[in-house]
């Protein structure tokens, strides 16, 4: 611990909202320390996007908000004063050139994610931010509502006029995000939506996927069937585990389909595996090759329409022989086939642990936080940014840019909050 024990404004928590934040506040002139529970800043972030670092979407504005769910109008402040195009300017000063990739997303063209976090880190001291490592916070110290400092894990108590909480969700905690932050929050008084896993993979019923492990299909339809009725649905790229279901299109509508089954719903996915075609048009594909290759085995005309991983299954989901010559099969297994072409069902029983999601859903109440400003409703001197708060996107660069827009309101706000009080 550094023998400072006094700052104007304290950060907790060195992902890149607290990096962000940490460095506009800095370079307004504010005395700021960052306090990081690791040995380094950014360890999540030095993992995000699989190591390349999906820095935001160049989608507009409206449809970034949609990605948020009914949490997405909190962010309309802080996107109106820092949005996708002002983090490609920010990154493009720190000599980090771009792309962008399909869906919008856009990544460092070094897809390094570490060396995003080295220059993000670089720039924050840059800006003046002490940053103190292996320094964990125990607790927010305030009085009748008014922040006065915290308390490290050693005992160390650090003086200070405000805070910015951004100690990030309780996912990867090998990373140092293991739900410190909503813990502080809620010690001061602030509601915590309870928090749950989002972006993370799917447990299934039966042997289907454990067969299919390690297969990705691409150019699929998911539909997501709650209860019997389809709810909502999405069009990319999915795979099969050991244990069930991952991949892009399972990711982005886990955060749904984990809240109906702690509703105790029943949830199914169903993959269209041909979704190019209706079902009249793919029915008349298979009557011209099944009437063409009539002396050909079941299984074959199977290897022209799916994976080969996947025959099998398919071929026992449908109850035909795989060897049936294709003569031999009549309408009611066509349309049996057809059906599991267009509908292949799969019930979903679970998902795996908090630990194992890319995102944490939950977190402290928007509603108790000003989203002009980020700080908090119910104690002076208090703010927060990034994950730490109930906002989750799917896939796609939403989630960290959401924490870069937050973090730079936060520091923003908090510094001209601070330079106010100065003023005589």
């Amino acid at each position: 611990m550094a023998e400072k024990q006094f700052a104007q404004l304290i950060v907790v928590g060195g992902g890149p909202a607290g990096l962000m934040a940490a460095g506009q506040a800095a370079g307004l002139g504010v005395d700021t320390v960052l306090l990081e529970k690791m040995e380094q800043p950014g360890q999540k972030l030095r993992i995000t996007g699989k190591g390349r670092c999906n820095l935001t979407n160049v989608c507009s504005q409206e449809e970034f908000i949609q990605h948020f769910d009914r949490q997405g109008l909190f962010l309309r402040q802080a996107f109106a004063r820092y949005f996708s195009q002002d983090l490609l300017d920010f990154m493009d000063s720190l000599q980090v050139k771009t792309q962008t990739e399909r869906g919008g997303r856009v990544f460092p063209v070094g897809e390094d994610a570490s060396d995003i976090t080295q220059k993000l880190t670089h720039w924050a001291a840059s800006q003046g931010v002490r940053i103190q490592c292996r320094t964990a916070v125990q607790n927010l110290l305030v009085k009748d509502r008014v922040f006065q400092g915290v308390t490290a894990s050693d005992g160390t108590v650090i003086s200070a006029q405000a805070v910015i909480l951004a100690a990030g969700g309780a996912s990867f905690s090998h990373t140092g995000s293991s739900g410190d932050g909503f813990r502080m929050a809620a010690e001061i008084g602030h509601t915590v939506v309870p928090i749950r896993p989002a972006l993370v993979p799917l447990k299934s019923s039966g042997d289907v996927c454990q067969r299919l492990q390690g297969l990705t299909l691409h150019n699929v339809e998911v539909r997501v069937l709650l209860d019997g009725k389809v709810k909502f649905k999405d069009f990319g790229e999915m795979l099969f585990t050991h244990f069930g279901v991952s991949g892009p299109v399972i990711l982005s509508m886990s955060g749904k389909i984990v809240d109906a089954l702690r509703e105790k719903k029943k949830v199914e996915i169903s993959i269209d595996l041909k979704p190019a075609l209706d079902e009249a048009k793919l029915d008349a594909r298979l009557l011209r090759d099944m009437d063409t290759h009539g002396k050909q085995y079941f299984r074959t005309l199977l290897d022209g329409l799916l994976p080969q991983k996947m025959v099998p299954v398919m071929a026992d989901y449908c109850g035909i022989a795989p060897d049936k010559p294709c003569h031999q099969i009549n309408a009611q297994e066509r349309a049996l086939l057809l059906h599991q072409l267009k509908d292949f069902r799969i019930e979903i029983k679970g998902h795996l642990p908090l630990d194992a999601a890319m995102v944490t859903a939950g977190g402290v109440s928007l509603k108790e936080v000003d989203p002009r400003t980020m700080q908090s409703r119910l104690v002076e001197g208090v703010y927060f940014a990034g994950e730490v708060l109930d906002l989750a996107a799917d896939t796609g660069g939403y989630n960290l840019q959401a924490a870069f827009s937050t973090g730079w309101l936060a520091g923003n706000a908090a510094a001209q909050w601070l330079m106010a009080l100065s003023t005589p």
